[in-house]
């Protein structure tokens, strides 16, 4: 079975590079952690295909390598490449050919809003990515915190201020009344 879902993956990587190179958009979800803090896992990537010159150092783009896609920021272009990398990676990647370049990410949509991407990270957030990236403890304390504000997000739920009586929650929950103990 593990060979069909490679086959599929392959099939899918093809499908998403044939539709950017004949001058279609798409939608990726991120799974990995390289990018952080720019990208977190579960952002959803609108990608727009590369015009020739018009990515720039800064940019993040969408590069096809090894069998897999990579989202990371655009370092430089040189006779040997073009260079990338994660923002939470401790080295360039290797050069990769002007073809392997796909397209440029223009949209970050995360449940707080869209975010339209910088070329240039903030000082802060350099020394965030550079935490993040020798720091597993703070990689795994950042991802949590993301997720748990996210699940926030999701439940919506009030502040506690709000929270008046024993029945506030039921209220504020949708859920039946908690009673208590007699």
């Amino acid at each position: 079975m593990p060979v069909m879902t490679e086959a599929h993956e392959v099939h899918k990587l093809e499908l998403a590079a044939e539709v950017l190179a004949a001058g279609g958009a798409l939608r990726l979800q991120a799974l990995g952690t390289s990018m952080l803090p720019s990208i977190w896992p579960g952002d959803v990537l609108s990608i727009e295909p590369k015009a020739g010159g018009k990515m720039v150092r800064g940019d993040i783009v969408l590069v096809a390598r090894d069998g897999r896609f990579f989202v990371h920021r655009l370092v430089g272009k040189f006779e040997s490449g073009w260079i990338t990398r994660g923002d939470s990676l401790p080295q360039n990647d290797e050069a990769v050919a002007e073809g392997q370049v796909l397209g440029k990410v223009l949209l970050i949509h995360r449940r707080s809003g869209v975010i339209v991407p910088r070329r240039r990270v903030s000082r802060f957030r350099r020394t965030l990515g550079w935490m993040l990236c020798h720091s597993d403890f703070m990689r795994n304390v950042a991802l949590r915190f993301h997720s748990f504000c996210a699940l926030e997000m999701v439940v919506a739920r009030p502040s506690w201020r709000h929270w008046r009586g024993r029945n506030a929650l039921a209220t504020a929950g949708n859920m039946p009344a908690l009673h208590e103990p007699q």
